[in-house]
């Protein structure tokens, strides 16, 4: 890029999250479904977090697990959920450059966080359904707490080169985003110039994430199926698919969801991702 073209970019100092075009009592409609939803989701995954963190007896790995992914939950979508919320009553829509890429990393980033929250509880069952006996020495205090961390922390830290690349891109004009929230895909059509290394980045780093999380995910499932299918006794069987039944349905919507959406890159101008996004 020439020395022009850089100076240019700096007028773009802000975005346009278009949302969900509609008429204003639409607008006033889609508040309220959306603020429900919310609303719903926080206080659904509060009382998991507050009975896992209060209830002596819940203090086992599984549940654990499960407290941090609906703390990560509740993270995740309050990364999104109120500035659109605000956007259903505002006229001009806009957010800041950096308050734009900063809600595109830390929402990328919690949803990298809860592939690898999925692969960790999928691990989880796995030992404790198909090594019973081994299980209380390999899913030892320490290595649970290590995959807290590892689950809270990865995606922050592989997220880190997309936003940076992106976020280096330049910008100057139009800056308005056919979506609610700061889509790095739809950012990049804005560009002024096209960079296929960033995109072929972020197009691979996806494909590997997607396919990656779900592979793992379906085998863990597929040996734990085999495992139960073996079982003599009928209530052993109902016990072990009960607790893995909630799990599966998180799985499913959460890798179907976000294979739909990140499964390919679309590179030119018309590229429009529409996202299907509670995860109660």
């Amino acid at each position: 890029m020439n020395v022009s073209s850089r100076e240019t970019t700096q007028y773009v100092s802000h975005f346009i999250l278009m949302g969900f075009p509609s008429r204003p009592e639409m607008q006033l409609f889609h508040f309220g479904l959306f603020s429900v939803a919310y609303t719903l989701t926080l206080m659904g995954n509060t009382a998991i977090v507050c009975a896992v963190r209060w209830d002596q007896h819940l203090h086992t790995p599984m549940y654990i697990l499960l407290g941090n992914f609906s703390l990560l939950e509740i993270c995740y979508v309050t990364t999104t959920v109120p500035n659109m919320l605000a956007n259903f009553l505002s006229t001009s829509k806009s957010i800041s450059f950096v308050s734009c890429f900063a809600q595109f990393y830390f929402f990328f980033s919690l949803g990298c966080d809860e592939g690898f929250y999925l692969c960790i509880m999928a691990f989880d069952r796995y030992l404790a359904i198909c090594r019973p006996l081994h299980y209380p020495r390999i899913m030892t205090k320490q290595l649970y707490t290590g995959l807290v961390i590892f689950g809270w922390s990865c995606g922050f830290v592989l997220f880190l080169t997309p936003v940076v690349l992106i976020s280096q891109l330049p910008f100057c004009g139009p800056n308005v985003i056919d979506h609610f929230i700061c889509d790095p895909v739809l950012l990049m059509t804005l560009s002024c110039s096209e960079d296929t290394t960033t995109q072929f980045i972020y197009s691979t780093f996806n494909a590997i994430f997607m396919i990656g999380t779900f592979l793992f995910i379906l085998c863990s499932y597929a040996l734990v199926i085999l495992a139960v299918l073996k079982m003599s006794s009928a209530a052993s069987k109902r016990k072990a698919f009960s607790t893995c039944t909630s799990h599966l349905a998180v799985v499913i919507l959460f890798s179907g969801s976000v294979m739909v959406m990140y499964v390919s890159l679309e590179s030119n101008e018309d590229a429009k991702i529409h996202l299907p996004y509670f995860i109660l």
